[in-house]
């Protein structure tokens, strides 16, 4: 068997940013502020500066900064939280944990975002029902690509409803030549180890041009403290980003944009190669992706098994983002109205992720590339 080709590649990533990286470790262990310390701050204006929003606050994880965007709106028992059943688990999550509902909306058969054309349905159906009260959207930037964020913007604004972008997967992506951050009301980010721009443990950000909104999930993150430690306003969390995660941020963010610039390099050579054997990512319209994920489709699940064992096989690792639509998980089963999302369901059973990261040499594209067209013969 050949030596297996990383799916994601840390090490070498973290040989690139040695110097720096450790030069900003060792700061932080000189003047040991481990919570909130200056690298903190430090990332934080430099993250606004880079998606151009007017605020960022930065949190424990991708998780707790979705979760501090809902608390500050009062999303909470009765409310409906509408976000497409073809994502990640945490999305989903935040709205039960605040006692809300999430209603799930399928999406685009071929860019994988949420489908306006249905959350239109799924609003009207909530507030024909009248059991809930539609209270939000949670826009999902997927794999790297941006949402159809003027059309939620418009639906958004036509019923009223709070407007959150989910760009846990997407952080360096643009739409219309503007930097994915400041499309919503709010956005929610993350920076776990496998994102483009990831931490070496848990973090997180929110961004917002709002004042009141900044001041508010400073608060939230930090127990609901007011201007002194022990002034208490409100309930809130422990969602602190520490100054380890935010030096090892800054090192990386460093290196971020050339990285990003690979990503889409080697994204482009599979459009090429791989086009005319399985179904390639559609590009959104007049926007750019950070690749988080880069996803190819196969004819039905066999297929995709089939395809996943060859490569296994060749030593190129693959994985299934996602294997469950969210509707179908048993965690929120029960919360689903029973509505038919074909989509999502269709896109579960053939969905197959190939290994994109900065440090994939041409060899590996090749190797990777190769493996797919023999399996796919």
């Amino acid at each position: 068997m050949k030596q297996p080709i990383p799916f994601l590649d840390l090490k070498a990533q973290q040989a690139r940013i040695a110097a720096d990286l450790r030069r900003r470790l060792d700061t932080v262990l000189e003047h040991c502020q481990f919570i909130l310390g200056p690298e903190v701050r430090e990332l934080e204006a430099e993250l606004a500066k880079f998606c151009g929003a007017k605020h960022c606050v930065s949190v424990s994880s991708g998780t707790d900064a979705l979760q501090i965007a809902m608390m500050a709106e009062d999303i909470g028992r009765g409310d409906a939280v509408f976000l497409p059943a073809f994502t990640y688990t945490a999305t989903a999550e935040v709205p039960l944990v605040l006692g809300a509902t999430p209603v799930f909306v399928d999406v685009d058969p071929r860019t994988f975002q949420i489908d306006p054309a249905h959350l239109l349905q799924r609003i009207e159906k909530v507030r024909a029902e009248g059991k809930l009260k539609p209270r939000a959207i949670v826009g999902v930037d997927l794999f790297g690509q941006p949402a159809d964020w003027p059309a939620l913007v418009d639906i958004a604004r036509r019923y009223d409803l709070f407007l959150l972008d989910d760009l846990a997967q997407s952080f360096g992506g643009s739409l219309h030549g503007k930097m994915l951050g400041t499309q919503a009301d709010a956005t929610a980010t993350s920076f776990f180890p496998s994102k483009p721009l990831g931490a070496y443990g848990d973090g997180g950000a929110l961004f917002t041009e709002s004042d009141d909104r900044a001041d508010l999930y400073r608060s939230l993150r930090t127990h609901g403290e007011g201007k002194t430690r022990y002034e208490v306003l409100r309930t809130g969390m422990n969602g602190r980003l520490d100054s380890m995660q935010a030096a090892v941020l800054l090192a990386k963010l460093a290196v971020f944009p050339e990285e990003l610039l690979a990503r889409e390099r080697i994204a482009r050579a599979y459009d090429q190669r791989l086009g005319n054997a399985v179904v390639t990512p559609k590009r959104v319209d007049n926007s750019t992706s950070a690749w988080a994920i880069y996803a190819i489709l196969l004819p039905n699940e066999a297929a995709r098994d089939r395809t996943q064992a060859a490569l296994k096989a060749d030593g190129v690792p693959t994985a299934i983002y996602y294997p469950r639509p969210l509707h179908r998980q048993p965690a929120y089963s029960g919360q689903h109205d029973g509505s038919a999302l074909p989509v999502s369901e269709d896109l579960a059973g053939r969905i197959l992720a190939l290994p994109i990261h900065p440090d994939l040499t041409d060899q590996d594209v090749d190797r990777v590339c190769e493996a797919v067209l023999a399996a796919a013969s």
